[in-house]
């Protein structure tokens, strides 16, 4: 049987050990601060890129991974005659789906691109998934049913925002709400529903993201979770919060926390946190 690789790119909220162990080859998106580009993951990391957007003059600018990267990666792990599954993040929020796309056209490789839809660590947990079945043998039309399933009926993401400068200057939340919520300490809440981030709520201080957060329990235990995680952009001390709320719901259940990636702290901003979940 035909051998699967799985690609994710940068965006991709990932432990290091889930990497390592199922073999998942993340692509780096590049970002951009005060005129200085940092490769996402080789140059700067998590913590620290966190310190040079508070410090920096102008907001960071993401980019795609360049052309030429995707072909010659592409073509490495093509070379022994396996499939390769490409899962990236939701082409509303980047090109970098459409480069892999021009890529697998180019390649010498049987390459199937998917858009997640999502970001962080939903897309993720896609990529995760699909490793874990490339390891069990699972076949390359087997693995995009079960990941297209997964992405179109199963995955969910919510995004705490408390600080509105990086989504207004993204185009993502008009410039009225932003300006008012410099002023009044509104923070929002937001879902990532087919590709695009929606508001759901506004209120003032952190108050608001702790009632969010009860009538999100209220819903969650109607459904049937078999993973949770939780991103954060710089707040710890709130999404171990939201952790110990999660971890008593579920004891049993093991939901990182982690220091969300440049690139998604890029569009959210100083202070935001995700919750991410999926069904059965």
């Amino acid at each position: 049987m035909q051998k699967v690789k799985i690609v994710t790119d940068s965006a991709a909220t990932i432990e290091k050990k889930w990497v390592e162990q199922f073999d998942i080859h993340v692509i780096p998106l590049t970002v951009m601060i005060d005129n200085v580009v940092y490769v996402d993951g080789v140059t700067v990391q998590s913590d620290e890129f966190m310190d040079l957007m508070a410090e920096s003059e102008s907001l960071p600018k993401t980019s795609q991974p360049p052309l030429g990267e995707f072909i010659e990666l592409y073509n490495e792990l093509g070379r022994d005659g396996s499939a390769i599954i490409s899962i990236h993040l939701a082409e509303t929020l980047s090109g970098t789906v459409n480069c892999a796309r021009q890529a697998a056209t180019i390649a010498d490789a049987d390459v199937t691109v998917i858009d997640s839809h999502f970001i962080d660590q939903t897309q993720a947990f896609l990529a995760i998934h699909a490793a874990k079945m490339a390891q069990e043998g699972a076949s390359k039309e087997e693995i995009i049913e079960a990941i297209e399933r997964q992405r179109d009926e199963q995955s969910f993401l919510y995004l705490g925002v408390a600080n509105l400068r990086n989504l207004v200057e993204g185009g993502r939340v008009n410039r009225v709400t932003g300006f008012l919520s410099s002023f009044l300490n509104i923070r929002i809440t937001l879902q990532m529903k087919d590709s695009n981030l929606e508001v759901m709520g506004k209120g003032r201080g952190e108050k608001f993201f702790l009632r969010w957060l009860n009538k999100f329990k209220e819903d969650l235990r109607t459904k049937e979770v078999t993973q949770i995680g939780i991103s954060h952009a710089g707040d710890l001390e709130l999404a171990n919060k939201i952790h110990a709320e999660m971890q008593e719901m579920y004891p049993d259940m093991y939901i990182p926390v982690l220091q969300t990636t440049p690139i998604v702290a890029t569009h959210t901003g100083q202070g935001a946190f995700a919750i991410m979940y999926c069904t059965k």
